[in-house]
């Protein structure tokens, strides 16, 4: 597709429901790189505008009022506050950060909908839809559980199938129940208002599969899929009482689909923003409907249908707004190997990062940038995480300049020394980085937000080299002018470090700046050899990453350990009940009380531990247990516990084991030795 020069660029990025927090993945899918660029573009004094905000309507967030008893307002005001003061303290740098329950949302979005609905461009249909007889409304398909039809899950939503993942209506659940009342639903008539997407196809085919092939294969491989196939009318209104009231006559107790009015968002922060600064922005008809204005979605893969679908059929449809040109799309970031997940918060959530991690946002950012899930899915390991910040911050960027500032304060105080006669070493260095900036602008131009910041660090690389090659703490012995230059190249290339990492380590840079005494670098001076200047003071060196010890990153895998735990237990389902058996059967076990004299581990086992039990017969008997690794013998002397007498006895590792002691097992297979909570005679039977 030939490139077309755009004068401004409007960037979104997906908003988030202000229903729970920001967590890693939402920021490697979406904010991270939307943030890349924004500032990229900034750096090269384009005109841009970054636009964000809160999604506060729809069904999840509903949801949770209902479930902590309090108002979806209360819920929106509390999750909205959380999310802007994380993205705001972790350098996401938004121009706006509104929300979808704002007064001037609510206006704008009734007027985009009436606007549709006075030019017949929504169609009316009536459908049936289930209905809570006992709380007298219509349910959401989150309202809805019942039995999966295809795995028989019986706890599957109206919507999905959480544990074999199908999509699924809410007709199509077996014994489906509100989760409001827990009574059964009834289908019931009801009427909205449907966006024909079906009368745009020919048009989608057009622009998307012929207009847009440049766009990254994920993206439009979804887009074409869903093309390839009939697209229906998809319901634009919805039978709720939390959401923007439809307004129509005769639609009473219903709202704007979420889906409908929260890309309107976008636009609503963007008239909210100009309003509030009109001689710095201008109107928000010049970033949504001028022709010279380009638009750039950042979202997740689960988005890709609405942002490159269905709204842009709701822009087209209303006739004035210009199309997006491109929407990186990101792929999902996974966790420690598996799937991230709110409901189970197997998550590493932004605000408690923030808390825990102080002062480490850029490393944060780095790792997940190094491991972006651009065009596939992708894994985020705290090990891994800890190896990047070792390994590539601390000991390649870090390194090099804490070397070139820490050598020039030593032998220059601080201050740039001149440059003399240069040799190969020299001019190789200086070549190897002349064509960072190139290299970066083109990466990023195309959204390739990883392989750019490899060119960064690659700069980095350089540096490291050539300072350990040129040895200028042994040169210095014999020969400072070599040693002036040498130096010279090596601050031009931390100067031009702190430029290439700006978009991608903000906070960083600005650290590295201060060091040099510099307020600011132009991003055109990428790749200048000569951007520090002879003379120039630099300010008190310090450490531009720290290492991270092991305990740090144990204590975040140590809490994920105890989150699976949580939903281990919380997930839990006994064993079946074996056969039923005549209680004669049962009599004939002799269950009894014994009390532990003694109890040691058994030599080349780890599994067994030996007792002397005190049966009460006034002969000690010998029991073998499989328990050394779940007790330490010191925890089990003094106590009383439950043994079965009448078992055959049985050599086990050449010692005759009299019995056998009785052990509860935990979902984790965590083993509990039956003990008592009155004291009682050892002998005593169990009945």
């Amino acid at each position: 597709m030939e490139q077309k020069n755009f004068k401004r660029t409007t960037v979104t990025a997906a908003l988030p429901y202000a229903n729970g927090g920001v967590h890693i993945g939402h920021l490697a899918g979406v904010y991270v790189p939307a943030d890349i660029y924004v500032r990229y573009l900034r750096l090269k004094k384009q005109e841009v505008i970054f636009i964000g905000g809160s999604d506060e309507h729809g069904v999840p967030v509903t949801m949770r009022a209902r479930k902590e008893g309090i108002t979806p307002q209360d819920v929106v005001d509390r999750y909205h506050t959380m999310i802007k003061k994380s993205f705001e303290d972790f350098g996401i740098s938004f121009d706006i950060y509104s929300r979808t329950t704002s007064k001037i949302h609510h206006q704008f979005a009734s007027d985009f909908f009436r606007k549709l609905y006075d030019e017949g461009k929504l169609v009316e249909e009536t459908s049936k839809q289930y209905y809570d007889e006992e709380a007298k409304q219509f349910l959401a398909d989150r309202y809805i559980t019942g039995e999966c039809p295809h795995c028989h899950n019986e706890g599957a939503y109206g919507d999905q199938c959480e544990k074999c993942g199908r999509d699924l209506s809410p007709t199509e659940l077996i014994n489906p129940k509100s989760t409001i009342s827990g009574s059964q639903p009834v289908l019931k008539e009801t009427k909205n208002w449907y966006l024909p997407l079906n009368n745009y196809q020919e048009w989608l085919k057009e622009w998307i599969l012929k207009g847009h092939q440049e766009w990254r294969p994920n993206v439009y491989g979804q887009c074409k899929s869903w093309l390839d196939m009939d697209l229906q009318p998809r319901a634009m209104t919805r039978d709720l009482d939390w959401g923007i009231p439809v307004p129509v006559e005769g639609a009473e107790g219903k709202v704007l689909y979420v889906w409908f009015d929260a890309p309107i968002g976008y636009i609503s922060n963007t008239k909210e923003l100009c309003e509030k600064e009109p001689e710095r922005w201008g109107t928000w008809q010049q970033w949504w409907q001028d022709p010279e204005s380009r638009l750039i979605h950042f979202i997740g893969k689960d988005n890709i249908v609405f942002h490159c679908l269905i709204f842009p059929v709701m822009m087209k449809a209303h006739g004035d707004y210009i199309m997006p040109d491109n929407v990186p799309a990101n792929e999902f970031l996974n966790l420690e190997n598996d799937k991230i997940s709110t409901s189970r918060n197997w998550a590493v959530w932004l605000h408690e990062y923030l808390e825990e991690m102080p002062g480490k946002q850029d490393v944060l950012r780095y790792v997940l940038t190094a491991n972006a899930p651009e065009t596939k899915d992708n894994n985020f390991m705290w090990k891994d995480f800890q190896e990047r910040n070792n390994n590539e911050l601390v000991a390649i960027y870090g390194n090099f300049v804490n070397r070139a500032l820490q050598l020039t304060k030593k032998y220059f105080q601080g201050v740039v020394p001149a440059a003399g006669e240069l040799l190969d070493v020299d001019r190789q260095a200086i070549a190897e980085f002349k064509d960072v900036k190139q290299k970066v602008e083109q990466l990023l131009d195309v959204f390739k937000f990883r392989d750019a910041q490899k060119e960064a660090m690659n700069l980095a690389r350089i540096g490291n080299k050539y300072i350990t090659d040129c040895e200028p703490w042994k040169v210095a012995k014999t020969d400072m002018e070599r040693v002036k230059t040498i130096l010279n190249i090596s601050l031009q290339l931390v100067a031009n470090l702190s430029i290439a990492f700006e978009p991608f380590l903000p906070f960083s840079s600005k650290k590295l700046r201060d060091m040099l005494n510099v307020t600011s670098f132009e991003w055109d001076q990428l790749g200048d050899t000569d951007i520090l200047k002879e003379g120039h003071q630099l300010a008190e060196p310090s450490l531009l990453f720290e290492k991270l010890e092991d305990e740090v990153i144990d204590r975040q895998i140590q809490k994920l350990e105890e989150t699976k735990k949580a939903n281990e237990a919380a997930n839990y389902v006994a064993e079946p009940i074996k056969e039923t058996i005549d209680f004669e059967q049962f009599e004939k076990l002799d269950i009894r009380v014994g009390h532990v004299k003694e109890c040691e581990k058994v030599k080349k086992s780890k599994k067994l531990l030996r007792f002397t039990i005190d049966d009460g017969s006034g002969t000690d008997r010998t029991i073998l247990s499989g328990i050394a690794e779940h007790y330490e013998p010191e925890d089990l002397r003094g106590k009383d516990v439950l043994f079965i007498a009448n078992l055959a006895p049985r050599k086990i590792m050449g010692i005759e084991s009299q019995g056998m002691i009785l052990s509860a097992e935990n979902f984790d297979g965590a083993l509990s030795v039956t003990t008592l909570t009155r004291e009682v005679k050892p002998g005593s039977q169990v009945k």
